[in-house]
């Protein structure tokens, strides 16, 4: 079968790499991080995702799958190398792209193919990679393929997405969609559908997530909106969505993951016309500074008050803290020194820090100075649910009383029973 290099172990190269192996195809997985590479030559992996043990313990057993520390000549190149985001340029930094273009650029041969799943703004296929591929001497479409294959999974499924999600290619010819298109219906149990050029694959993956975080953001003004009618927007959108033709997503304390925060400033980061996008990034980036009103609101101060934030992973049920709203809530929290109903007062008269602690049974990072659930919730004045973990939601109402020194729950993502809260007492407060 023919062989294929993964350039990159990451959340999306590792996956590929194991669906790949159990595909029939020789695998060489290689990784610049020494750590990671050690890790998976102890049969272990580096990030949580279900099932993705197993199947990668079998695929490196059975040898189809080998990890390396240096890459590999390979008939099939696939680049799954991080794409990083510059807050402040809001732009893409793409260096990983361009150093993996160099690296296969030194190992490249006639009539080898080369594929980007890495999420780029448009144009980097055919702007940044290939003229680093053909420092080579060879040049695309003449002596070798390139194309844009961007991966679409979601951490916590991202096994069964990998098979069941359908998927876009865009080759610089037709030969190299049409062979990108042969490798992927392997294992691809979705529809696979081509576009004329890598720009419009890149375009349209961005395309996808840019929607989704629009259509949140209109949810979460909507819900803001809603507070200000003392109604329940989730209900109101509810009623809404029996509409044949709308579909407003859920309000909640913002966006995180490696996606819909970054993408659509990748959609536009050459571009003027960036106007509903940035406003909709804006509102949705704004929502941990209205959750920390809404505990002003209710709390009146947060001055020397204890706050628990349960939740730092970026959504349900996975250990994937990047752009995670309750870790950026909880960062946040502890900056301010004092806060009023209405606005954030800093005074000379050395008021203590808000005590913020945080707690997530899926994550194990070291640095975040996670504490267990009881000593999160002790003494504190109120709690904050930013993540819908199905731990969270078999939390009991009355034992978080008998911890607590107050009677605030505001749960930003309707995980909890609002009548079982606030029949134990709580203050039940969503957005």
């Amino acid at each position: 079968m023919t062989d294929i290099c993964i350039h990159g172990l990451g959340y999306i190269g590792l996956p590929t790499a194991t669906i790949f192996a159990h595909s029939g195809y020789d695998v060489v997985g290689f990784d610049t991080n020494p750590e990671v590479v050690s890790t998976l030559r102890r049969r272990e992996v580096h990030f949580d995702e279900p099932g993705l043990q197993q199947i990668a313990t079998e695929a490196i057993d059975s040898e189809r799958l080998k990890v390396k520390s240096e890459p590999v000549s390979a008939d099939i190149h696939i680049i799954c190398v991080p794409t990083p985001f510059d807050d402040t340029k809001k732009q893409a930094d793409l260096g990983n792209v361009a150093a993996a273009g160099r690296t296969i650029g030194n190992l490249l041969k006639e009539d080898d193919l080369v594929i980007l799943e890495s999420t780029v703004p448009p144009t980097t296929t055919e702007e940044v990679l290939q003229p680093q591929l053909e420092k080579s001497g060879l040049v695309a479409g003449r002596d070798f393929g390139l194309a844009h294959c961007p991966e679409t999974v979601l951490p916590g499924n991202m096994i069964a997405e990998l098979r069941e999600n359908d998927r876009v290619i865009g080759g610089i010819d037709r030969r190299s969609t049409e062979r990108t298109v042969e490798l992927y219906d392997s294992f691809v149990e979705g529809e696979i559908r081509t576009t004329e050029n890598p720009t419009t694959a890149e375009f349209a993956k961005l395309a996808q997530n840019t929607f989704r975080d629009t259509n949140i953001a209109l949810a979460n003004e909507l819900a803001m909106l809603a507070d200000e009618y003392d109604i329940d927007s989730r209900k109101a959108i509810q009623l809404s969505n029996h509409h044949p033709r709308v579909n407003i997503h859920h309000p909640g304390p913002g966006v995180g993951g490696h996606c819909l925060p970054v993408d659509p400033w990748f959609l536009g980061q050459e571009s003027n016309n960036l106007n509903l996008v940035s406003t909709a990034r804006e509102i949705n980036d704004s929502m941990s500074n209205y959750t920390i009103e809404l505990l002003g609101e209710e709390l009146g101060t947060l001055s020397n008050s204890r706050i628990a934030v349960l939740g730092v992973a970026y959504k349900g049920n996975v250990d994937d803290t990047r752009n995670s709203p309750g870790l950026k809530l909880a960062r946040e929290l502890q900056a301010r020194k004092s806060l009023g109903v209405n606005e954030v007062t800093a005074t000379d008269g050395g008021i203590d820090d808000i005590d913020v602690r945080i707690h997530d049974p899926c994550v194990s990072d070291q640095t975040l100075d996670l504490v267990p659930l009881d000593e999160a919730v002790r003494g504190a004045e109120a709690l904050v649910l930013t993540t819908d973990h199905t731990e969270y939601a078999q939390l009991s109402p009355t034992r978080m009383s008998k911890l607590m020194d107050g009677n605030l729950i505001l749960d930003t993502m309707a995980h909890l029973n609002k009548n079982e809260w606030s029949d134990a007492g709580f203050n039940y407060r969503q957005i």
